[in-house]
């Protein structure tokens, strides 16, 4: 293993080498880049947080190809590279900004200094795949003792493998998987003087899209983090990702549902449900709750469109990341609030949701946002947990508390599309499939009861079998439905 003298040598020897050609071919390593650098430019630049008149520190600036941007807006920028030529190259370009400050400095260094919370936003684009592990971790730390409470740090970088198609004669890069990125800052915590203590919290995860359109590829990914203190509530994440779809939890759910699955019937109802949307080449679908990826594979796979698939569980995101490498299809995934995300109006041609908006409090609000976001003759197809009309009783009062979630009957569900704008609304009670398939599914993990314990333990097992028992009971005498809901904007 290298030392951290001969890493730092190795990573200024390969960038000394393609930094001789100072173009933004040779920076993005890649024959196209001038073509990509048009569309994932102001793509990069549209996730930002608003940063006019805001503080940006920009490590790894190279010849400044987000530094002019960055500066048009921002109150000043610190543009900061460690190899000379490059950032001298930088300044001959952006120069006339007087707001900039250019650095030649490396990020690992013990005598690169900032002022503690000096800074707004922290930005980074292709930068800590060219550190080791430690160095990373090094850097996050110094990154949330530099930012201001309520700043933001973005980062991109390639995970997984490759992209550009520059011939190398030896390659550095760590390719990372994306949860090592997730861990390393999702971990990131400091004190203050007064023993405040303060992390990062993700406001998104995304891939970048430029790369999926193009070259159908989803290692390109991009985090946006958040200082806040720890006091603070994000409980909902939290609780998704620590407590309902662990990452073994995800697993287990996926062993019952079928692989790329982890909703209700698998790829059964997915082929049954897509196929009522009567999908066409080149349409764009929002999967509102993608999961781990299958029903997104599945519609671009077989229908030629492009999917965006949203979920606020990272673990689930990680997981669909992982499953999309080497695929080669239109989907893109992002680590993102669906209450919370903003897209143009008329957007999608369609947005699916399975099992999801159970867990949505405002839904009246969500529809009428879903209804903005689709084109005039787009169509929205939901299947959802439910309940009977009337007061529940206290046992699935407390079920439903436990969970979290906002159920209502299937009449007042499709009710609620009705009122948000949507025509020809059909809303199915499908408890009776619903039940057919948890037999089914908990006939399989019965069946498969040593595998399973073997791959997982006896407490998982008897958790899913004990919990799908507990839904067929609920579902039995009524209480809990599952509804199919399909709409049309006109």
């Amino acid at each position: 293993m290298a030392s951290p003298v001969e890493e730092r040598e190795v990573q200024k020897s390969y960038w000394i080498e393609h930094s001789k050609d100072l173009t933004v071919e040779a920076m993005m390593l890649d024959s196209r880049a001038s073509d990509l650098d048009k569309e994932e430019r102001p793509e990069v630049l549209s996730l930002l947080p608003p940063f006019k008149g805001k503080s940006i520190l920009e490590l790894g600036a190279g010849i400044g190809r987000f530094t002019g941007e960055l500066a048009k807006e921002a109150g000043h920028v610190i543009a900061l590279d460690f190899i000379e030529g490059v950032i001298k190259k930088n300044e001959s370009i952006n120069g006339h900004f007087k707001n900039v400050d250019f650095m030649c400095a490396d990020v690992t260094s013990s005598d690169l200094q900032m002022e503690a919370e000096s800074l707004d936003l922290i930005f980074s684009n292709w930068l800590l795949m060219y550190l080791s592990d430690n160095e990373v971790e090094n850097l996050a730390e110094h990154m949330i003792k530099w930012l201001k409470v309520g700043g933001f740090i973005f980062f991109r970088e390639s995970c997984f493998h490759q992209s550009g198609d520059s011939k190398r004669k030896v390659n550095p890069t760590h390719y990372r998987e994306p949860r090592f990125y997730t861990k390393i800052f999702k971990e990131c915590h400091m004190l203050d003087g007064q023993e405040n203590s303060f992390e990062l919290s993700l406001i998104s995860s995304k891939c970048i899209g430029a790369y999926v359109r193009n070259k159908k590829n989803q290692n390109q990914i991009c985090w946006i983090w958040q200082k806040v203190r720890s006091a603070d509530d994000r409980g909902f994440q939290r609780f998704l990702d620590n407590v309902q779809y662990k990452s073994n939890g995800i697993l287990r759910y996926e062993r019952v549902f079928g692989e790329g699955f982890v909703s209700t019937g698998g790829i059964d109802t997915t082929k049954e449900f897509v196929a009522k949307l009567e999908l066409k080449p080149g349409e764009k679908v929002l999967d509102v709750g993608c999961g781990i990826g299958g029903g997104d594979f599945y519609m671009a796979d077989n229908f030629d469109v492009d999917v965006v698939g949203i979920d606020l569980s990272i673990n689930m995101v990680s997981f669909a990341l992982e499953r999309a490498i080497g695929r080669k299809c239109s989907v893109e995934f992002e680590v993102v609030d669906c209450t919370k995300k903003q897209y143009p109006e008329n957007t999608f041609d369609v947005i699916y949701s399975r099992d999801t908006i159970l867990h949505i409090q405002d839904k009246p609000t969500l529809f009428r946002v879903f209804f903005k976001w689709l084109k005039p003759g787009g169509r929205v197809l939901i299947s959802d947990y439910c309940k009977r009309a009337g007061p529940p009783s206290a046992e699935f009062e407390e079920y439903i508390k436990q969970r979290g979630y906002d159920l209502h009957d299937v009449e007042t569900y499709g009710q609620m599309l009705k009122d948000a704008g949507f025509d020809e609304v059909i809303a199915e009670d499908r408890t009776d499939q619903f039940m057919k398939v948890l037999q089914r599914e908990l006939d399989a993990v019965e069946k498969d009861k040593d595998e399973f314990i073997c791959d997982f333990s006896k407490e998982d097992y008897d958790e899913i079998v004990n919990g799908w028992k507990a839904k067929m009971k609920r579902s039995s005498n009524g209480e809990q439905r599952w509804g199919l809901f399909i709409a049309k904007k006109k």
